[in-house]
């Protein structure tokens, strides 16, 4: 092989690795699931705790939308955890969590025997498995700026109920697809 042939494999190879990195780093980012807190939406791995994948699912998050967009209520989010997320289990404060956007700025979230309700009107969670519901009750004020958030499956989420609201500049983006394993290839 010629050096003009291998320099320009290598530009070739370099520049393909430096769009992946730029790519992941600023428009996308892939991210897997650890825990059962969005189940069935999203699965875990056996034989973790209440997971029903045979494999974590692995999902695609778009890093620019809310640069150009506002958060939508019912979107499945990344974003990095306020510190009283601590009470959940040791190092989650300040750690990255996929929940689903419930309450925006100036709402009022209330649950009932495991139905949501925002500002007085029951919110359709079609994705919420029944047998998942948690039948507490409380009710949150989201703060200007703060987002709430649940897990799909209720009963085995430590989500906004317990550690409070994600201030905006915390969200990293929703969830784009579900890429992984290839029978659970999904859009979001």
């Amino acid at each position: 092989m010629s050096w003009r042939k291998l320099a320009d494999w290598v530009v070739t190879i370099g520049l393909a690795v430096g769009f992946v990195l730029v790519f992941e780093a600023e428009i996308a980012k892939p991210y897997r699931i650890p825990s059962s807190s969005m189940e069935p939406t999203l699965h875990c791995a056996r034989p973790g705790p209440w997971c029903l994948g045979g494999s974590n699912d692995r999902v695609l998050v778009n890093r620019l939308a809310y640069d150009f967009g506002s958060p939508q209520r019912g979107q499945i989010v990344v974003f990095t955890t306020p510190p009283a997320a601590a009470r959940c289990a040791p190092g989650d404060g300040g750690s990255t969590f996929v929940k689903r956007l419930i309450g925006l700025p100036g709402d009022t979230v209330t649950e009932r025997d495991g139905f949501v309700s925002v500002d007085g009107k029951p919110l359709h969670e079609g994705y919420v498995d029944p047998a998942l519901r948690d039948h507490g009750s409380g009710t949150w004020h989201v703060p200007a700026g703060g987002y709430f958030f649940m897990g799909d499956d209720r009963i085995h989420s430590c989500d906004s109920r317990v550690w409070g609201t994600v201030p905006r500049h915390d969200l990293i983006g929703p969830v784009l697809l579900t890429y992984w394993p290839p029978d659970r290839i999904s859009l979001h």
